[in-house]
């Protein structure tokens, strides 16, 4: 060791590694090779392939591969990383080798470093650490435990609450009638609890096509090392590795039904990617519906107040935005963005091996904690709190000329046009137009024009 730096060796010679560092010649390698963007990838990832050693370990030693003590020092170090070495000692850019290999041996070096300063023993890297795995298997393994890891306890749970919140508010606001709109222009009356129970049922519909894909995202690719043949892994290590993992994670996972595709294709990642993308859509539909029934508050809907929670113009005094929605309309953003770029790297599976899996693995996993934030930042600062303006809804309401529609069964399409068209052009009430222009009484027109009543659908006289 020399001042600040140490001398490490790979297979094709010797590297300066920082002195302090806890990784090797590999990841320093790699450091300098790829100096990109500065970004990494998520420590949910690190975790994953953190995980897949312990549990590899664990299956080797059962195996009777590795020896105990190699196996109980692998397994410690696993145990001992914590927050400051996942922030410090994997540093690898996002855009390196398409395998995620320097990833993997980032990973390698660092246990290997931690086990072998901590027993005393002699733990390598490749030969101990990486046993009965390579990194074309280990890395699509690790997206598929990390992503489904973070569906699990991030974003089903964000979603259920979302949805949770809106059956909520939809249940306070059974009994208020509003003009619906089509193509943004005025229809016929809804309640704001069926507006509401809709943003639920697309929740609820997104939840299910999520956990859809949970099944295929639990079949990983270990065991089949390079490319599926299983190449120096004992015939038994893909299960056994899969029964350690399902106890370390309390997540049942399984070997993939072909390794072989497992390792080429990432169809499971874009697969749910695409379910990624159908709730980013909903909530950017969602947070655009709250915009409009916030806008004003005397020149737009102002149906709904949004809760005040920062000033909203550096020039315009008292001006209040609708914060929430934005935000949650750039992270839908994104992950629509997140989804092309998934789809895309997912073609790159060029014979037996996907080499855009590092993309994969960050875009996908950035999604996953976007969308579950957001969710629960839409359900506490914008569902659970806006306020409902009856007054403006009821005025809306009365002069909403499409009320004409409740009329066709009765005097029919082209009568009813020609009150509605009275009405907007005189901008009176369609009940005193209808008065005028009908043979029905004040008392009838009541009854078949009864907003509420109109709100509940079916034939007249049902």
């Amino acid at each position: 060791m020399a001042g600040k730096f140490r001398r490490e060796k790979d297979s094709l010679g010797e590297v300066q590694v920082p002195a302090d560092a806890l990784y090797g010649a590999q990841t320093q390698r790699a450091l300098e090779n790829f100096p990109i963007s500065g970004s990494r990838l998520p420590t949910e990832f690190i975790r994953a392939i953190v995980l897949i050693k312990r549990s590899a370990a664990q299956a080797n030693c059962e195996l009777e591969l590795l020896d105990d003590e190699r196996a109980a020092a692998i397994i410690k170090a696993c145990d001992s990383l914590g927050e400051s070495e996942f922030a410090t000692q994997f540093p690898l850019d996002i855009y390196q080798t398409g395998s995620g290999t320097s990833t993997n041996m980032n990973v390698n070096e660092v246990l290997a470093h931690i086990a072998t300063r901590d027993s005393g023993l002699q733990v390598s890297p490749n030969d101990h650490v990486n046993m009965s795995q390579s990194s074309n298997d280990v890395i699509p393994s690790a997206i598929h435990v990390s992503a489904l890891l973070g569906v699990r306890d991030h974003l089903l749970p964000a979603v259920r609450h979302l949805r949770g919140q809106l059956c909520d508010k939809a249940a306070a606001a059974e009994d208020v009638v509003k003009t619906g709109r089509t193509h943004l222009m005025d229809a016929v009356p809804m309640t704001l609890a069926q507006e509401i129970g809709a943003w639920a049922a697309q929740m609820e519909s997104c939840r299910e096509r999520i956990r859809g894909t949970l099944p295929r995202l639990a079949q990983l690719a270990q065991g089949g090392t390079a490319i599926g043949t299983g190449l120096n892994a004992h015939p038994d290590f893909a299960e056994l590795f899969a029964q350690k993992l399902s106890a370390n994670s309390t997540q049942q996972f399984r070997p993939a039904d072909n390794l072989f595709a497992a390792i080429a294709s990432q169809d499971t990642a874009v697969e749910l990617s695409g379910q990624l993308k159908v709730l980013a859509v909903a909530l950017m539909k969602i947070a655009n519906d709250l915009r409009w029934m916030n806008s004003g508050p005397l020149a737009g809907f102002a149906e709904i107040e949004l809760q005040a929670l920062q000033p909203g113009s550096s020039i315009m005094p008292g001006k209040v935005n609708p914060v929430i929605g934005e935000s949650v309309a750039m992270v839908a953003t994104r992950v629509i963005g997140n989804d092309t770029t998934i789809a895309l790297a997912g073609q790159s599976g060029n014979f037996q091996l996907n080499v855009m899996l590092p993309l994969v693995a960050h875009a996908l996993l950035d999604s996953i904690q976007l969308l579950g934030s957001a969710a629960r930042l839409l359900a506490d600062k914008a569902i659970a709190t806006f306020a409902v303006n009856r007054e403006r809804m009821e005025q809306a309401l009365a002069r909403n000329p499409i009320l004409v529609t409740a009329l066709n069964p009765v005097i029919g399409y082209a009568k009813a046009a020609e009150i509605a068209k009275a009405a907007y052009r005189e901008g009176r009430p369609v009940m005193d137009v209808a008065v005028e222009m009908t043979d029905l009484s004040e008392e009838e027109l009541k009854v078949l024009l009864d907003p509420a009543r109109l709100a509940k659908g079916g034939l007249i006289g049902e």
